[in-house]
């Protein structure tokens, strides 16, 4: 705009420019969360190319409490048992082969002994690090051998050291014998200038103090007025697949909405790339991992009244009930907001939620949970194959599988998982050719408003955070839409809702099959926003200080255009990625296009993912897999039919090389090789039936007006929804 920069003021202390360069008294560290856990198939070593989805940053007083709350605040646990690692094992692969296991294993080797300078000849890391690396071991052996301070001040939580240290020492003990934390101002200007800004990260006081801060000491820093009813926001950590910006779209709106009641909202959250860790965002912005320890202190430091874990996703889920016991031992007057903890915990237990299901009248697959191989296979037996796999303790889908016998069965859960008891897996009936459904709702505790029906484009055996999907549906009965209508009031009545509720649903032959429900923000809450015009996040957030939806003036409505979300998927940037769609999450974003059709809005989408659709040239059709109709078949000739209304069909004798030559244009396929060579070569494919369907009415619809237009000015009527 042409300012110079000593024309600009500096927000931060309000009152230096821009022209100022930074001086911090503190130290950051971000760590880059990789999807490892997603893609067993690809070589994870760090290179020139970027592999990472998201990333977490930590400020702390020193090197080693900043590295310690960035890999805390990352949520990623190697998948390895040091313990059956050897000397050699640990050399080769996690100390020379740079990996995002390589700072874990560099604890585990100093744990074995290793000096530093062993340590740098392997990893050919800089010495400044390695020691500091080391001192954070040396810290954790302390712990063990009864001196906390160490590793206090080295960035361990108090529950953290409880867990190290030998003798079954609890948390009460280490708390009064390590120093405190207070809150420090991020200022740019290392205290010369008093900052002006809301925006705080926690730091442990020095070696020589002991005990918790209480009061103002653990204020530290911050400028809050206590006497000010306030509710601290949850946020969503950093973004990996399964758990994206989308909670942030969720937690952001959650703070607007606060603030327009009037109450001050305060943010936890460690993602450096997102809104809500914007400083101007919030009233007050807490950048620090989120576990319950360190939510807690921010809850005693402001003298929050309330806070919200609905809104970043599992992520903020996980520390509910911890949370909630952490208040409790402190005595704070604070209340976790919405749904209670003990409700989101019994639609996560499956055999809790089975009986309230059968109690409720509500139809599921027929399914259960498994703890060993032999009760596996007889419930797999009992359901009949083919069955969906799952464990149940994880995000996105992850290592989920459909398996068709026991040798498949077997394969998974000695290659996929470790079964055990306190691990189990979830074995369920696979209801092949069903239409999938997604739920989002928001209750008061007595009335429901649905947000939004949606039907997935792909059938069963696809992920729903993979799937494209509509809005509104277009296969459903009316009767079918009341009954998903039935079924989602039912459940938000049974949890006694508070705030957001997502539903899973499929439905095959008429009958509604509830999957799974999930009392908090999901994925899909923008989507249905924008979609409907019906902020729900914002509307969650306020049924939660205690208004109903009748005093905040909600209102249903149901679009008059199609509305279609499509994933963004991160195959061109992890080599050697299975590109098929499946049981398991792996996109890392998604797009959305509206049309006055399914068939434009899909191709809008399908442009604004950078795989548009061409409308003419040459196509390989490959439905030799199982899952596309036989070409014989009437519906395989019908396909082949419409594909040559469009595209000369290819009659190369080898479809990779005619794709690496540049002789082909689409691919309908689920051969992995062929996929493979068409993500590098850039070439739009569709990997299942029902994607390559939309595909085609996409093409049909090509002549369609593009229709741009502003999300408010798109057609709505005031409606509600299975009514």
């Amino acid at each position: 705009m042409g300012k110079r920069l000593h024309e600009i003021t500096n927000e931060i202390t309000g009152e230096t420019t821009a022209a100022f360069e930074p001086a911090i008294d503190y130290v950051v560290t971000k760590v880059p969360r990789w999807p490892i856990d997603k893609f067993d198939d690809v070589d994870f070593e760090i290179d020139t190319a970027m592999k990472s989805t998201g990333e977490a940053m930590a400020i702390g007083s020193t090197f080693e409490e900043s590295l310690l709350k960035a890999l805390r605040s990352s949520e990623y646990d190697p998948a390895v048992d040091w313990n059956t690692v050897d000397n050699t094992t640990l050399e080769s692969e996690y100390l020379e082969r740079p990996s995002p296991d390589r700072p874990y294993a560099m604890f585990e080797a100093f744990d074995r002994g290793y000096s530093v300078q062993e340590i740098i000849d392997l990893t050919g890391i800089k010495e400044w690090y390695v020691e500091r690396f080391k001192r954070v071991s040396d810290a954790a052996q302390a712990a063990q051998d009864g001196d906390f301070t160490p590793a206090a001040t080295a960035g361990r939580t108090n529950h953290e050291i409880a867990e190290i240290a030998d003798g079954g020492v609890d948390v009460d003990t280490v708390e009064q014998e390590v120093p405190g934390r207070n809150y420090k101002q991020v200022d740019t200007c290392a205290g010369e200038f008093r900052a002006e800004t809301p925006y705080y990260y926690s730091a442990r006081l020095p070696e020589f103090h002991s005990g918790p801060l209480l009061g103002d000491e653990a204020a530290g820093e911050l400028r809050v007025d206590k006497a000010d009813e306030s509710v601290v926001v949850v946020g969503g950590g950093p973004i990996r697949i399964g758990q994206g910006v989308e909670f942030d779209y969720c937690s952001v709106h959650a703070v607007q909405a606060l603030r327009e009641v009037g109450i001050d909202a305060h943010v936890v959250n460690n993602n450096p790339e997102t809104v809500s860790t914007d400083y101007d965002t919030s009233d007050g912005l807490f950048f620090d991992p989120i576990s319950a320890e360190e939510v807690a202190d921010v809850v005693e430091a402001t003298g929050a009244d309330g806070v919200m874990v609905q809104f970043g996703g599992q992520t903020s889920v996980n520390i509910g009930e911890p949370l909630q016991d952490e208040i409790d031992r402190r005595g704070l007057d604070c209340e976790i907001m919405g749904t209670t903890v003990e409700a989101m915990d019994l639609a996560e237990d499956r055999d809790r939620f089975n009986e309230l299901m059968d109690d409720l009248g509500i139809a599921q697959p027929e399914g259960g949970t498994a703890t060993s191989e032999n009760e596996a296979l007889e419930l797999a037996h009992d359901i009949g194959y083919p069955v969906l796999v799952r464990p149940s303790y994880v995000l996105g889908g992850r290592a989920m599988r459909v398996v068709h016998d026991d040798a498949q069965l077997k394969h998974y859960i000695e290659e996929a998982v470790r079964v055990s008891p306190d691990k189990p897996i979830l074995i369920d009936e696979f209801l092949s050719d069903a239409v999938e459904l997604d739920v989002d709702a928001v209750a008061d505790g007595e009335d429901v408003l649905i947000g939004g029906i949606m039907e997935h484009v792909e059938s069963a055996g696809v992920h729903s955070g993979d799937s494209a999907c509509m809005i509104p549906p277009r296969s459903l009965s009316e009767q079918t839409l009341a009954r998903v209508r039935e079924v989602t009031e039912s459940i938000a009545t049974a949890l006694d809702t508070v705030g957001l509720l997502n539903v899973q649903l499929a439905v095959r032959d008429g009958e509604v099959y509830v999957l799974e429900a999930n009392p908090r923000s999901s994925r899909t809450v923008p989507f249905v926003s924008k979609a409907t015009g019906v902020p729900i996040a914002k509307l969650a957030a306020k049924t939660m200080t205690g208004k109903s939806l009748d005093e905040i003036d909600a209102e249903e409505q149901i679009p008059e255009q199609t509305s279609v979300k499509e994933v963004v998927l991160p195959f061109d940037r992890l080599e050697g990625s299975d590109p098929r769609l499946g049981p398991e999450m792996k996109s890392t974003g998604e797009v959305m296009g509206s049309a006055d059709s399914f068939g434009k809005a899909y191709d809008k989408a399908q442009d604004s993912t950078g795989k548009p659709i061409p409308e003419s040239g040459t196509i390989a059709l490959d439905l030799s897999a199982e899952a596309f109709p036989d070409p014989d078949t009437e519906a395989g000739e019908e396909l082949v039919e419409e594909f040559g209304e469009f595209f000369e069909f290819s009659e190369a004798v080898d479809l990779i090389d005619a794709a690496r030559a540049g002789e082909l244009d689409i691919i309908v396929s689920r051969d992995r090789d062929l996929l493979e060579v068409a993500v590098e070569e850039e070439i739009t494919y569709f990997s299942t039936p029902a994607s390559a369907k939309a595909a085609l009415e996409a093409l049909q619809a090509s002549d369609e007006p593009i229709d741009v237009k502003a999300i408010s000015d798109r057609p709505k009527r005031a409606d509600q929804w299975g009514k």
